[in-house]
């Protein structure tokens, strides 16, 4: 039984080296290797403990680098709770960030596409749909629209 709990901190400890894991995305690299899911939640209660494993420091690593690659809140939130992560504040995060998601939108759009103050509807519902896709809400791609000040030949 040491032996096994021995291998699975090995394991576990090489994980969390290369980067910041949540305990289920941790649990289920630990179970597709073959330990005992008994064994490997000790060893992760032991590791909650302790202080080396952490849903929040995750969830805040996480939503800080899918923010900087350009992601909205409704992708970002999506992607943490299929890690795992339920009750993480991602609007107060990015709030203490002292960034708005309007700001990270008008980020986004303006990477993408050139500033062009008239557009075709055509073109602007596929701009839309972009921003859409990666997890920004309508309200606030409307909101980004205003901002921009848009007009539609």
């Amino acid at each position: 039984m040491d032996d096994a709990l021995k291998a699975i901190r090995e394991t576990g400890l090489r994980l969390l080296a290369r980067r910041e894991h949540s305990r289920l995305e941790l649990f289920n690299k630990l179970t597709a290797r073959g330990f005992e899911p008994r064994s490997i939640d000790t060893v992760l209660e032991q590791w909650l403990e302790q202080g080396w494993l952490s849903d929040r420091r995750f969830a805040e690593s996480y939503a800080r680098y899918r923010i900087a690659k350009g992601y909205g809140p409704n992708r970002i939130a999506y992607e943490l709770r299929q890690a795992g992560i339920e009750n993480f504040d991602l609007d107060a995060f990015v709030h203490e960030s002292a960034v708005s998601w309007l700001a990270i939108a008008h980020q986004v759009y303006e990477k993408k596409y050139s500033q062009t103050p008239i557009l075709t509807r055509q073109e602007w519902a596929r701009r839309r749909r972009f921003l859409l896709q990666r997890g920004f809400v309508g309200t606030l791609i409307n909101a980004l629209s205003d901002q921009l000040n848009l007009k539609f030949a």
